[in-house]
C-alpha cells in the first residue's frame, strides 16, 4: 500500500494497487465530518485524481459503525449560528463535494454502518454507492431547521427523482439499505462489503480510462448533476477517445482475441 501525505489526521488517503482509498477516520465520533475534514478532501481528492496508477477512488468511514453520522453538530453553534456563518460552511462542505464530482476518475462510497445528513451528501457526490445490508440512510435537515444546500438537493434528485427526494427530507426518515436499494439512493446492497467493492474496482479498473471519464461527464451532464461541464467539453473528450492509443489497443485486441491493456492515453 502506498500512503498519502494529508493535511487532516482525520483524513486518510492511500493506493493498494490500481484502486485508491481515501478514509474518513473519526471512529469515536462515527466519522461525524468537522471543519478540518471538509477542508482536506478537495486537496486530497486532487492528489489521487492526477496518480497516474489510479484508476478508481473509494471513500468509506473507518470502522464498520458508520460512513460518516453527518456533519459535526457540536460546530453548529459557531460555524453555522447564522445565515452569514451558514454560507461560509456551506463553501466548505461544498467545495468537498465539488471535487469529488469533478474528480476524472469514478469515485465510489463504501457504506457501513450509519450514513446521515452531510455524511450522505459526501456519498451522494460519488458516482456510485455500495451498501453493507445493514447501513442506514437519512436526511435529517426538518429535525434541525437548517436549509439543505441546493447543489446537495440536485445531487439527490438526480439520483432518486424529485418525489423521493422530497419525501427523504420532508420526514427525515431512516431507511433501510433495501429501502435506499428500492429507491436507487445505492446500486449494490451487499453482506460482503469489502469483496464486492473490490470486485467492482477491478472490473472499472480494466476499463480504459479515457472512456469511462467522458462517459461520467457525459452522464453527469444528462442527469442535471452540479458542476459546469457542458457539450463541449463531452464532445472534446469523446474526440480524445478516438485519437488515443487505448482506442488503438482495443481495435487491436479485440482484433486478436486477447484482453486489452489501457493505459490511459
Amino acid at each position: 500500500m502506498t500512503p498519502f501525505a494529508s493535511p487532516s489526521p482525520f483524513i486518510q488517503a492511500f493506493a493498494d494497487g490500481s484502486t485508491a482509498w481515501l478514509v474518513l477516520n473519526r471512529p469515536e465520533r462515527r466519522n461525524a465530518l468537522n471543519a478540518e475534514m471538509w477542508a482536506a478532501i478537495p486537496p486530497i481528492i486532487k492528489t489521487l485524481d492526477e496518480s497516474p496508477g489510479v484508476r478508481v477512488i473509494v471513500i468509506r468511514g473507518a470502522g464498520a459503525e458508520a460512513f460518516a453520522a453527518g456533519a459535526d453538530i457540536s460546530e453548529f453553534g459557531e460555524s453555522r449560528n447564522d445565515a452569514e456563518a451558514a454560507a461560509r460552511y456551506e463553501q466548505l462542505n461544498g467545495a468537498a463535494f465539488a471535487a469529488i464530482r469533478g474528480c476524472a476518475k469514478p469515485v465510489i462510497a463504501m457504506i457501513h454502518g450509519f450514513c446521515i445528513g452531510g455524511g450522505l451528501a459526501l456519498a451522494l457526490a460519488a458516482d456510485l454507492r455500495i451498501a453493507h445490508s445493514a447501513a442506514l440512510f437519512a436526511l435529517p435537515p426538518a429535525r434541525l431547521g437548517l436549509a439543505y444546500p441546493l447543489d446537495g438537493i440536485r445531487d439527490l434528485v438526480a439520483t432518486v427523482g424529485a418525489a423521493a427526494a422530497k419525501e427523504m427530507i420532508f420526514t427525515a426518515r431512516r431507511l433501510s439499505a433495501e429501502e435506499a436499494l428500492r429507491l436507487r439512493l445505492v446500486s449494490r446492497v451487499a453482506a460482503d462489503l469489502e469483496a464486492e467493492t473490490a470486485a467492482l474496482c477491478a472490473e472499472i479498473a480494466a476499463g480504459a480510462p479515457l472512456t469511462i471519464t467522458h462517459a461520467k461527464r457525459a452522464i453527469d451532464l444528462i442527469a442535471g448533476r452540479p458542476g459546469h461541464v457542458d457539450e463541449a467539453e463531452v464532445s472534446a473528450l469523446a474526440a480524445h477517445c478516438f485519437d488515443s492509443a487505448d482506442y488503438a489497443e482495443g481495435r487491436a485486441a479485440f482484433l486478436e482475441k486477447r484482453k486489452p491493456v489501457f493505459r490511459g492515453a
